[in-house]
């Protein structure tokens, strides 16, 4: 059995791992799990990354289950143990890599994939195997997960990447006692998402010949710990299938309601590479007015001009977003993009329309209602 270090040079949760170490050689810590998160990639490399935790047994949301069964499921989520210092291997057609868990837990794998593009090209979505090498516990079972990869070949001119809270999902950000009332006594099934979206992203997502299957990244100041939560709501409401790209835990289980809060720098950070790695693509970016949106938006616009082909930002609250709208929309369109505050989906998917981003007939037999009914995004 491997013993987990409780302390490495420069760690900043001493006592997070203090506290694995001593769980460890008391033998009271649980079985570990590999959480793997979708990664993705392009015809010369793959990225994927996850975590090793103790399995805190959380169960599949249902739509019947009371609202202490979600108050658990939301304490479990914040207050399990990430493994430090323990080796993960993965293993993906033919080729394999060994990685290490950082003191958050977290392993990632880059895979050069240049001598298999052809064949991973073939389709969106691999599968790649990961196990747990370290024995941590006593009579510890062989631990594995499979996770999956999005291929996003050179033929897939555009990607789309969208906000997630208050653009998506219906989550108060701004509004503290609403959003904890929220995290607290709803679940992924019975969360809900503004309606209309989903219509609106399945049509970007096939385009308007409807032969494309765009791919969809989807971007968030939420941390990892709420990711089984969106990845079962997407599903759920029939939303495009994409990458999440989420960040680090910055809050103890006390303070777990500030979750999605912070400068939001990270959203800029993680487009930025991906316009780096997907350097033949052009992108369309969703947002809402709540989280710095736009302005993260704006400048990834004039840092790569050309690249972002439109801007959407559903606006929340009652005030305006900016006085200068005329004076952002020149701005932008001397970059080639387009820059639209919507109110509602309708408004979205005309100007989607107009453009070319997605077939108007299949936008309504998505949605199932007509323009007049349309309702707030």
């Amino acid at each position: 059995m491997k013993l987990i270090k409780p302390f490495v040079r420069g760690v900043k949760k001493p006592f997070k791992a203090f506290k694995v170490f001593l769980k460890q050689k008391a033998g009271w810590l649980g079985t570990p799990k590999i959480l793997p998160y979708r990664g993705f990639g392009n015809h010369l490399e793959v990225f994927i990354q996850g975590m090793v935790i103790e399995d805190k047994g959380l169960a599949k949301p249902e739509d019947r289950h009371r609202v202490w069964h979600n108050i658990l499921a939301m304490v479990k989520r914040f207050s399990s143990d990430e493994i430090p210092g323990v080796k993960v291997k993965a293993e993906f057609y033919g080729l394999s890599q060994i990685s290490e868990t950082d003191e958050n837990g977290f392993f990632s794998f880059h895979l050069n994939i240049k001598e298999i593009s052809d064949k991973l090209m073939q389709k969106h979505w691999h599968s790649i195997n990961m196990i747990l090498i370290d024995e941590i516990i006593e009579d510890q079972p062989e631990i594995s997960a499979k996770g999956e990869i999005r291929i996003v070949s050179t033929d897939e001119g555009r990607i789309i990447v969208s906000d997630i809270d208050d653009t998506v999902l219906i989550s108060h950000s701004t509004q503290t006692f609403r959003k904890l009332k929220l995290m607290l006594l709803k679940n992924a099934l019975t969360r809900l998402p503004f309606k209309g979206v989903s219509a609106f992203y399945q049509a970007l997502e096939r385009g308007k010949d409807q032969k494309a299957f765009y791919p969809f990244f989807y971007v968030s100041s939420s941390e990892w710990n709420l990711y089984d939560l969106l990845e079962n709501f997407f599903d759920h409401n029939n939303l495009p299938k994409g990458v999440f790209m989420l960040r680090k835990l910055e809050h103890s289980i006390l303070k777990f309601w500030k979750s999605g809060q912070g400068n939001h720098e990270h959203k800029y950070e993680k487009i930025k590479s991906l316009l780096g790695f997907f350097e033949n693509h052009t992108f369309i970016l969703i947002g809402d007015s709540g989280q710095k949106d736009p302005d993260i938006y704006n400048r990834l616009a004039h840092d790569f001009p050309g690249r972002i082909e439109s801007i959407y930002i559903r606006k929340i609250g009652s005030k305006a977003l900016f006085k200068d709208i005329e004076q952002i929309t020149s701005k932008l369109e001397r970059v080639e993009t387009h820059y639209l505050q919507v109110e509602d989906t309708k408004d979205a998917a005309d100007h989607a329309i107009n453009e070319g981003y997605i077939n108007e007939d299949l936008f309504h037999e998505y949605s199932q209602i007509k323009d007049s009914e349309m309702v707030k995004m």
